[in-house]
């Protein structure tokens, strides 16, 4: 159980280091077309949910690897975190905005790092109780139906407000 922490312990780190490069990754690459369907295109929030959704799908073989045979549920249970991660983001972003009428960078970064730690956080605990073991498959479905919408919206994307870059509004 230790070394399961502490291989989530280094995967928040991961993924909260990846992450922070990547938002700036697009640009730098001076706009690559395939840079851009896994790194953030614009400031929407669909587009900010790929910077822990990407690093923690890139870290997620890792524990898998080194953690499936003392932990078969180890798939699901990284599935799941990455998920749950990845939608709270939104879910926390548009949350405090209602409230509050406007954005606030520093919440974003917090709502960034708060993500990354309960994506992870689930994980473990999810791996270690073993609950999600029968769910192995749908949660891997989910996850690569994720995947598909981001790339397919990268650069197509709805007219809904999660898709909007606020900065181009107007």
């Amino acid at each position: 159980m230790k070394h399961l922490k502490r291989c989530m312990i280094i995967g928040i780190i991961f993924v909260l280091s990846a992450g922070t490069l990547s938002h700036f990754l697009f640009e730098w690459s001076d706009c690559n077309f395939v840079v851009g369907l896994f790194t953030p295109v614009n400031e929407s929030v669909w587009e900010h949910m790929k910077l822990l959704f990407f690093p923690m799908l890139a870290y997620t073989p890792i524990p898998v690897c080194r953690f499936r045979r003392q932990y078969p549920c180890i798939l699901s249970a990284m599935c799941f975190g990455l998920l749950s991660g990845a939608l709270l983001i939104p879910l926390l972003y548009y949350a405090y905005t209602g409230i509050i009428g406007k954005n606030i960078f520093v919440l974003d970064i917090g709502i960034f790092l708060l993500s990354i730690v309960t994506a992870f956080w689930l994980a473990c605990r999810l791996t270690l109780s073993r609950r999600l073991k029968s769910y192995t498959v749908l949660l891997c479905i989910l996850t690569g139906l994720l995947v598909v919408c981001f790339i397919a919206f990268t650069y197509r994307a709805p007219e809904l407000t999660l898709f909007i870059d606020p900065l181009k509004k107007g």
